[in-house]
């Protein structure tokens, strides 16, 4: 597989993104994240996890630029980015793929990702060409329009558009929400095939169990503030973790109250079908 990016190796000690004491919100004095930190190396999947309200869309939307930042700094490869505009953000290497209305539907799949070269007309055709090679249903359905897509096809057309500015770092918002159990592990897989391909990958996932599973790290939210930490699979035995999403209520562990959490966060129809 040829790689869209040049970073293929996990340094513990390289880190991609590093965020400080973050307090940021959407409406002036009522914040949501109070003091926030996490950081990512490069070559991880790390997924942030938290109970709803947890403020952990708003982590990924402030470092994306997309909200004010009240206190607290955002690195991106070693350089402060806070309060940087998004479109600049985009030429120092960040990519972001928002939950909801991430692709233009009455576009074909191709004028998706053209979408995201804009900054890149010179390499376009070649980062498309490694795109349709790592993901085979953008090649078939290029000419489609988006809006006739599965949901999980239509999720990965915004991954791809993400990916055509060349990220170092993308990061992704919910990117099971509305999928089905079979959809979720489709698009998981290629998330994998993303950070094989040398892109290092930060998301937000209701999904506890799912996340974990193709994570090398997390950070478990509440109240808007980093409560917990540690490699993926630790995370699901945490009694703390459990408690969190729990509500502080009960020992369970993450593997306990995964199902719960699963079925709040899954549509009733079993979401798109492939």
């Amino acid at each position: 597989m040829t790689p869209i990016n040049q970073h293929k190796v996990n340094n513990p000690n390289n880190k991609i993104l590093e965020v400080h004491n973050l307090v940021a919100g959407y409406i002036p004095n009522l914040n949501i994240l109070h003091g926030c930190s996490i950081h990512v190396c490069v070559g991880e999947i790390v997924t942030i996890l938290g109970p709803n309200g947890a403020g952990k869309s708003t982590l990924i939307k402030a470092i994306a630029g997309l909200l004010n930042v009240v206190e607290g700094h955002i690195e991106l490869q070693g350089k402060n980015i806070t309060g940087m505009e998004t479109h600049r953000l985009v030429r120092e290497g960040l990519g972001y793929v928002p939950q909801t209305e991430n692709v233009f539907a009455k576009l074909s799949v191709a004028e998706n990702l053209e979408l995201g070269a804009i900054h890149h007309r010179d390499t376009m055709a070649e980062t498309r060409e490694k795109l349709y090679d790592l993901f085979p249903d953008l090649a078939r359905f290029r000419n489609l329009h988006a809006g006739k897509l599965s949901g999980g096809q239509r999720q990965m057309v915004a991954v791809g558009r993400a990916l055509m500015a060349s990220p170092s770092l993308l990061m992704l918002d919910e990117p099971s929400a509305g999928l089905s159990p079979k959809l979720t592990q489709v698009v998981f897989q290629q998330l994998l095939k993303i950070r094989d391909s040398g892109v290092t990958i930060l998301m937000v996932e209701q999904n506890a169990k799912a996340g974990l599973q193709i994570s090398d790290r997390g950070y478990v939210l509440a109240e808007g503030v980093d409560r917990v930490t540690g490699d993926a699979q630790s995370l699901l035995h945490n009694p703390e973790v459990g408690e969190l999403y729990m509500g502080g209520h009960g020992k369970s562990t993450m593997e306990n109250v995964v199902t719960a959490t699963t079925e709040v966060s899954e549509p009733s129809n079993g979401g798109d079908s492939a």
